[in-house]
C-alpha cells in the first residue's frame, strides 16, 4: 500500500462510510482510508459529507497500519513538502491567523509564515479585521517563492470555492418548476424576497396572487413559511425568481361559464389607461371597457380626471377571450337603476294603466 502513495499525493474519492469519529474513503483495494471526522464538521457538529459523496484527498501517511488522508493540509502534520505540495495542488492548508499586520494577516501554516492580504481574507460576508485574529482557517497557497520563504494565501478562495460547490448542489434541487419550501426574509416594492435553503431567491409582486396587488406586504409577512413553485432560474448570475400564484387555481379557466356574453356585472375600476378601463369582475378577473365605449366623452378626456380606482361600474360582458385572458365589457345601467325600473314598470293602477307616481299624489 504504501508504494502506492506519497505524501502530499492527491485524488479525487468516494466516501464509503461515515462514523462518528472516522470517514472512510475508497482506495480500489482490500482496506480504506480514513480521514478525522472532524474536518467535514460545521461549528454545530453537523458532518458535511456522507456515504457516496466525491471529495479530494490528501495523503498524510500510515499511522498504525491506517492509511491516513486529509481535505486540507495544517498543523504540526504540515512539513514543508506537504505544503509545497499543496500549493503545486490546490489543496486547502488550515493555518493559525497570528496577527493584523501591514496590509493584511500574519498566517502560520505548520511551521512556516505566510502572508493574507486584506481583499484575500473572507467572502460574503466580510467582517472587520480584528474579527479573524486568533482564528483557524482555511487557506489556498496563491504563490509558493524562495523555498517558502515567501508564501501568499487566500482564505477568500476558500469560500469562493465552496459557494460555487454549494450552488451547484442548488442547481439539482432548485430546478425550474419545483415546488420548494420558503421563508420570507424581505418585503420590498417590486415583491418579496424568500430563503430557499439558504439561498436569497425574489417573489415578484406579480406572481403573489391572480389580484392586482400594490403592496407585497399585504399579501406575505416576514418570517412566514411559504410552499413556492419555481419559475426561472439563473445560476450563472445567481438569481432565481418563484410564485404563489403559480400553485393556485386559474381563475380566468372559469372565466367563459361564469361570465359569459351579455352578463351583467357590478363592478370597480381597477385600472385607469389612455384607452379605456380595467374593471375588476371577480377576484383575478378584469375586463376592458374601452374608451369608445364610454359615452359623453370628448376625444381628448384624460380619463383619470373622470374616473378614479375603486370607483364602482356597472358592466355587461361583450367578448371573453378566456386563452389569452381577456374580456371586453360595454357601460350598463346599475343593478339598483334596473330594480328601480322594474318597480315602476310592474306597479300599475287598477283601471291597468301604468302606474303614475304624481297621479298615485293627488289620489291621495
Amino acid at each position: 500500500m504504501m508504494n502506492r502513495f506519497n505524501i502530499g499525493d492527491s485524488f479525487e474519492t468516494t466516501v464509503v462510510a461515515v462514523t462518528d469519529s472516522t470517514v472512510f474513503v475508497d482506495l480500489s483495494a482490500k482496506s480504506e482510508g480514513v480521514i478525522d471526522v472532524a474536518e467535514f464538521k460545521d461549528e454545530e457538529g453537523n458532518v458535511s459529507v456522507k456515504e457516496g459523496d466525491k471529495i479530494k484527498v490528501f495523503f498524510t501517511g500510515e499511522v498504525r497500519g491506517e492509511m491516513r488522508f486529509t481535505t486540507k493540509i495544517g498543523g504540526s502534520s504540515a512539513d514543508d513538502t506537504m505544503i509545497e505540495n499543496a500549493f503545486k495542488g490546490g489543496i486547502p492548508v488550515e493555518g493559525h491567523v497570528d496577527a493584523e499586520i501591514k496590509g493584511g494577516f500574519d498566517v502560520k501554516i505548520g511551521g512556516k509564515r505566510a502572508f493574507c492580504p486584506y481583499s484575500q481574507m473572507g467572502f460574503k460576508d466580510k467582517k472587520e479585521p480584528a474579527f479573524y485574529v486568533g482564528k483557524t482557517l482555511s487557506f489556498i497557497i496563491t504563490e509558493y517563492k524562495n523555498d517558502g520563504k515567501d508564501i501568499l494565501v487566500s482564505n477568500r478562495k476558500i469560500g469562493e470555492s465552496e459557494y460555487a460547490n454549494k450552488l451547484g448542489k442548488l442547481a439539482t434541487q432548485i430546478t425550474e418548476g419545483a415546488v420548494v419550501e420558503a421563508t420570507v426574509e424581505s418585503i420590498e416594492k417590486f415583491g418579496a424576497f424568500v430563503n430557499i435553503q439558504g439561498f436569497r431567491a425574489l417573489l415578484p409582486i406579480s406572481e403573489l396572487s391572480f389580484d392586482r396587488v400594490s403592496d407585497a406586504g399585504e399579501v406575505v409577512e416576514v418570517g412566514q413559511e411559504l410552499k413556492v413553485k419555481v419559475i426561472k432560474t439563473d445560476w450563472k448570475n445567481e438569481r432565481v425568481s418563484v410564485s404563489l400564484k403559480a400553485l393556485m387555481s386559474d381563475p380566468w379557466e372559469e372565466a367563459a361559464s361564469k361570465f359569459p356574453v351579455g352578463t351583467k356585472v357590478d363592478g370597480k375600476i381597477s385600472k385607469i389607461m389612455d384607452f379605456g378601463l380595467f374593471v375588476n369582475l371577480d377576484k383575478g378577473i378584469d375586463g376592458l371597457v374601452h374608451v369608445s365605449e364610454l359615452e359623453g366623452l370628448s376625444a381628448n378626456t384624460n380619463l383619470k380626471k373622470v374616473y378614479k380606482p375603486g370607483q364602482e361600474m356597472s358592466v355587461v360582458v361583450t367578448k371573453v377571450d378566456a386563452a389569452n385572458k381577456r374580456i371586453s365589457l360595454t357601460t350598463a345601467t346599475s343593478k339598483e337603476q334596473d330594480d328601480t325600473a322594474a318597480q315602476y314598470m310592474s306597479s300599475q293602477d287598477d283601471d291597468g294603466e301604468t302606474y303614475n307616481p304624481f297621479a298615485a299624489l293627488l289620489k291621495k
